[in-house]
């Protein structure tokens, strides 16, 4: 197919990207997000639009936070947009005239990183995406795995915790209550007021106050050496690592891959994970272990992934 154009849709903007077979960007264009359902059907076109100008496009991937059908059509529900069975293809093909594919964006992140980042030599790769919340991506025998419906590998919902922290899906205990930026706050915040002398630096930072601090100056703190924010990355890791020891259980990947903001921080959360992973995997002592490695990519994963996908003709399962 070419060149095709890749939209990452995120809470302040959208981006569009044309994309070459290798995975190098050629040319973006940024739009505001706006506050509509309709309003951002149109700003992807117009991002689409500012992006093809003076290139061939063979077609378009919208990487979109929600479940996204099998057939990589429809948005059945997308939890900060009110999307429900959304016809989100249908609408841009519209507009722009243009083949279109809809993904998760955690799927086209994972098949990003796995084409063009951290997964080079890996057929079996297991994705998790460490941001405000926790999404994932399966690839098995070099495909992505949607599942039956195109809703798998929603792992930041796996429920770590019977009845535990109230999620913003309904359920409580999820993963991402426990491993994620907003779990990360929350572990600084508590710590920084239950022994304030050991958050120094962290509360410097800030505002004075741990109900002031976000999540920014932790890592800012965690790098200076201040003792709650490093504890904070140790308990997100603790959890982190333990999810990924289930997900070893499941799939037996060669390697999981981190991404997400969070692992930006490289080996100051990387390194507590892979201890926490080989504490909690079962049988670790005697048997092969992934690696985990972090995502190189960056915040580009999910723009080149979605526009990778868009090559597909038709859905991989």
């Amino acid at each position: 197919m070419g060149l095709t154009i890749g939209v990452d849709i995120g809470g302040t903007k959208i981006a569009a990207g044309v994309v070459d077979e290798e995975g190098n960007i050629l040319s973006t264009h940024k739009v505001p997000t706006p506050g509509t359902p309709e309003e951002i059907v149109d700003a992807i076109a117009s991002a689409v639009e500012g992006a093809r100008a003076g290139h061939d496009i063979g077609g378009v991937g919208i990487g979109a936070a929600g479940y996204v059908d099998r057939q990589r059509s429809t948005v059945y529900f997308a939890p900060n947009i009110d999307w429900r069975n959304e016809p989100l293809k249908e609408k841009v093909e519209a507009r722009t005239g243009l083949p279109v594919v809809v993904e998760n964006d955690a799927n086209a992140a994972a098949w990003g990183e796995y084409k063009f980042g951290a997964g080079a030599g890996h057929r079996n790769v297991i994705c998790i995406t460490l941001g405000t919340g926790l999404g994932g991506g399966v690839i098995i025998g070099n495909k992505l795995r949607r599942g039956h419906f195109g809703v798998a590998a929603e792992f930041g919902h796996i429920r770590m915790v019977p009845d535990g922290l109230l999620c913003g899906c309904g359920s409580q205990g999820c993963w991402e209550q426990y491993a994620s930026g907003r779990a990360l706050v929350r572990y600084a915040k508590q710590r920084a007021n239950a022994t304030p002398e050991n958050a120094e630096i962290l509360l410097s930072l800030g505002d004075g106050t741990p109900e002031g601090i976000e999540g920014k100056h932790v890592s800012m703190a965690a790098r200076q050496g201040d003792r709650v924010a490093v504890d904070s990355y140790r308990e997100l890791a603790r959890w982190v690592g333990a999810g990924l020891a289930d997900l070893a259980s499941l799939f037996d990947p060669s390697a999981f891959i981190v991404g997400g903001g969070l692992s930006d921080e490289g080996e100051l959360v990387l390194g507590p994970i892979r201890k926490s992973y080989k504490r909690w995997l079962v049988g670790g002592n005697w048997r092969p272990v992934a690696e985990v490695l972090g995502a190189q990519l960056g915040n580009k994963a999910g723009l080149v992934g979605a526009a990778d996908l868009a090559r597909e003709p038709d859905p991989i399962m």
